[in-house]
């Protein structure tokens, strides 16, 4: 299914790119674990297939046809701009961003419902990154593209 766990900004993950409609998706890559769907807005549908034993979920965004449009990752294997980095503290994924040309990051607290901590949040608006700390270290993050209302790839 996955043999790399590359972070490509903006394009995709591994061998996986964005854009990708959700039937064509299962049927090169096989079946989710589970799968939830978020209708919270009229205009775009969202459904998100868990692969928990490989350590990430996607985000199929789109009302008739949905397209992959985000990756969310706990995996240990995950790379971007040529480093593993799961456990990286804050500083070095910020290090790790400015070296790479992004410096515009925004913090914040996820909190988790029904959880004893909450999450600190490092976002990159440039390339929709979403870093998750808990305890100082990197444990999860999250990275897609804008899609528009007719379910097409915005341009950044």
């Amino acid at each position: 299914m996955l043999s790399s766990y590359k972070i490509i900004p903006n394009t995709g993950f591994g061998t996986f790119e964005f854009g990708i409609d959700m039937d064509t998706f299962v049927e090169k890559f096989g079946e989710p674990e589970e799968v939830d769907t978020i209708d919270e807005d009229e205009e775009l549908n969202t459904m998100i297939l868990h692969y928990w034993n490989k350590g990430f979920s996607l985000f199929f965004v789109g009302l008739s046809n949905p397209i992959l449009a985000g990756v969310e990752t706990d995996h240990p294997d995950t790379e971007l701009y040529g480093q593993k980095i799961m456990g990286k503290t804050e500083e070095e994924i910020i290090s790790l961003m400015a070296e790479n040309g992004q410096i515009d990051s925004e913090e914040g607290i996820e909190e988790n419902v029904g959880d004893s901590h909450n999450d600190r949040r490092l976002s990159y608006d440039e390339s929709m990154m979403d870093f998750f700390f808990r305890d100082e270290q990197l444990v999860y993050m999250n990275f897609g593209v804008f899609v528009d209302d007719q379910g097409n790839i915005e341009k950044v």
